[in-house]
């Protein structure tokens, strides 16, 4: 069963740019976007924990919770394993 499709818009020069990085990898045109998306996915997924990171950050009681929470977590790391 074949996978359904869709149709989208693209200016001139996006479609250009979309067929020259085609022809240049030799794969299909939806390849490369399926890839850039994946990758676009991931670059906003970072961005926005960066984003959160900072705000938390600038708060300094809310700072100290997370890096007091993270000093509980790392002494339960080892519990019940034997030195290696």
């Amino acid at each position: 069963m074949p996978t359904p499709t869709s149709t989208v818009r693209l200016s001139a020069r996006t479609y250009a740019r979309l067929r020259g990085l085609a022809e240049a990898s030799g794969r299909p045109m939806s390849s490369v976007v399926e890839e850039a998306l994946e990758r676009y996915e991931v670059d906003r997924f970072f961005h926005d924990l960066d984003t959160a990171y900072r705000e938390l950050r600038a708060t300094p009681r809310a700072w100290h919770e997370e890096q007091a929470e993270r000093a509980l977590l790392e002494q339960t790391l080892q519990d019940g394993l034997e030195n290696e």
